[in-house]
């Protein structure tokens, strides 16, 4: 990877975000507190330094009146920031898998997903649940009704089911965005100059690849960033990303040498809907 170009690419970034954080003032205190909360599981907070949650939400310009989707809120990592920060002035959607899944480990996700919700209802009852399930049910928002939507870490999922099916999503999110509305993605990032698989079987996928599937369906890039970038991710790991911290999937193989790479690589990515 080129990283003065990804260098340059952050200080753009940064530029970008302190603007639209000036815009709105008070906003971004709102989210500190939010993502400062000791009500947050310490698990999920102890990634803080690796994912970036204030830093990443800035970044795509979230405000606490939007009505923000979130795609496959997976265990609720970013449930737990999103949800009291537009409790009280916007409108979050979580996004998730059918309890109907025919797949026994999506149903699982949406089972404790649900339990999550239902143990804290002064965090988490005005979360509104919606149905996700690529590549078949794809209208979990009404066309033209979202401000913001996010997904994080979810792409590959999405291309086991072909290139057609990814734009399929794509232009589900394009729907659901208002005009101006913003599609914020990271994903787990593969080197340009590394083949990647028609099914991203190791978790990583070319930055150029989810740009191009963008603009296939209309958006515009609106900026880069790198608050996720790691150079320290070689992205060629027996079992891919899923060597690294927090899954381990190698266990105590190399432990200590994945353990001080971090978390993966990530782009960082702001579409918007013209």
């Amino acid at each position: 990877m080129n990283y003065t170009r990804q260098a340059c690419a952050a200080v753009i970034a940064f530029g970008m975000m302190s603007t639209a954080l000036a815009a709105a003032p008070g906003a971004d205190e709102a989210l500190k507190a939010a993502v400062a909360s000791d009500q947050r599981t310490p698990a999920y907070a102890q990634r803080d330094a690796a994912r970036h949650p204030y830093e990443t939400l800035s970044f795509f310009g979230i405000q606490p009146t939007m009505t923000v989707v979130e795609l496959s809120p997976g265990g609720g990592w970013y449930t737990e920031i999103l949800a009291p920060y537009l409790r009280d002035a916007g409108h979050y959607i979580a996004a998730a898998y059918s309890e109907n899944s025919p797949t026994e480990y999506r149903r699982g996700y949406t089972v404790n997903f649900k339990k999550k919700l239902a143990a804290d209802p002064d965090r988490f009852g005005k979360v509104q649940l919606a149905v996700f399930e690529p590549p078949t049910e794809l209208s979990f928002a009404p066309a033209g009704s979202a401000d913001l939507v996010l997904t994080f870490r979810n792409l590959h999922n999405w291309l086991s089911y072909g290139d057609d099916n990814m734009k399929r999503v794509f232009q589900s999110v394009y729907d659901t965005l208002k005009p101006g509305g913003v599609f914020g993605v990271v994903e787990h990032r593969l080197p340009e100059d590394m083949p990647q698989d028609a099914t991203a079987s190791s978790g990583y996928m070319h930055e150029s690849y989810v740009i191009g599937v963008a603009k296939s369906v209309g958006f515009e890039l609106a900026g880069k960033s790198e608050i996720n970038g790691n150079p320290r991710d070689t992205a060629d790991h027996p079992n891919g990303v899923w060597a690294l911290p927090p899954t381990y999937r190698n266990k105590d193989k190399d432990r200590e040498r994945y353990q001080a790479i971090g978390e993966s690589d990530r782009m960082t990515l702001k579409f918007v809907k013209p």
